[in-house]
This record gives structure tokens, C-alpha cells and sequence, in this order.
């Protein structure tokens, strides 16, 4: 069985709650689903799974919030090359300029640190509900769908 970590920030609740939402889809897929925040997680970690998924949320004017950012730099020190990874995360979008750009600055330091980032990141504004729900978990079953791709059982 495919095993997936998701690693996630939340300081409201809201980037907790995306996680969530991909973590019942993906074991939906049959995948073996791992959750863990962030402040508890090293870097290194992420080299024990098969893929991969970080959610960060955006902190007001497009910083990433501060229980990503020590794990963001210890990154550095690990090389993804190849691993099959995706972001994802809330913010808000009274902030139009910098909405969600976490997502997008996690994204480009994977492909720096030569990830493999198989789907564009999931942005949603605030706590996801509705249709953002069902993006969620779409999310999730587009990383397992790409998991039996390129890892054939």
C-alpha cells in the first residue's frame, strides 16, 4: 500500500480542516494517510513516504504563516528529488494581491529542491465549504490517481 503524508500549518483552523477533507478522500483511494502539523514534523520525514502533500496557509499581506516557515527552511536540507508532492492551502481574499501566494512559494522551493509537484496548488479563501469542499477532495483523489501512475502497485 501507497503511503502519502500530509504535513500542514493552520492557525485558524481552516488549512487543517483542507487537510481533512484530503486526507478521508485519499483513504477513500486505498492509500495509507498519514496527517501531521508542521511545528511536530522534520523535513526528513517526508523521504519515508511514497508521496507527499504540504498545506500552508497565507498569513495576511503573503507571508507563510509561522508554523510553516521553520519547516519551509529546513527544507534546504533534504533532497526531493523526484518526490511526488502537491500543495496546498487557505488564505483570504480581502488580501486580492497576495492571495494565497504561500501555496505558490512552497510550490516554487519543491521544484527548486527537485520535486516531482504532479497537480497545481489548491487555493481556497478561508474555511472551505461547499463547492471548496469538493475541490478538496478532488485534490486528494487527483494525488492518488497520480500516485498509481507513476507507482504502479
Amino acid at each position: 500500500m501507497k503511503k502519502i503524508l500530509i504535513i500542514y500549518a493552520s492557525m485558524t483552523g481552516n488549512t487543517e480542516v483542507m487537510a481533512e477533507i484530503i486526507e478521508q478522500s485519499l483513504k477513500e483511494e486505498g492509500l495509507h494517510v498519514t496527517v501531521k502539523e508542521a511545528l511536530r514534523t522534520k523535513p526528513k520525514e517526508m523521504l519515508k513516504y511514497d508521496g507527499v502533500l504540504l498545506g500552508a496557509y497565507t498569513y495576511e499581506g503573503g507571508e507563510i504563516g509561522d508554523e510553516f516557515m521553520l519547516f519551509y527552511e529546513d527544507m534546504e536540507q533534504v533532497d526531493l528529488t523526484g518526490k511526488i508532492m502537491a500543495v496546498f492551502g487557505s488564505g483570504d481574499t480581502f488580501y486580492k494581491d497576495t492571495f494565497c501566494v504561500a501555496v505558490d512559494t512552497v510550490t516554487e522551493k519543491l521544484h527548486e529542491l527537485g520535486a516531482n509537484v504532479v497537480l497545481d496548488g489548491l487555493k481556497v479563501d478561508l474555511v472551505p465549504a461547499g463547492e471548496d469542499e469538493d475541490r478538496c477532495w478532488k485534490f486528494g483523489k487527483d494525488f492518488a490517481e497520480k500516485m498509481k501512475e507513476l507507482i504502479p502497485s
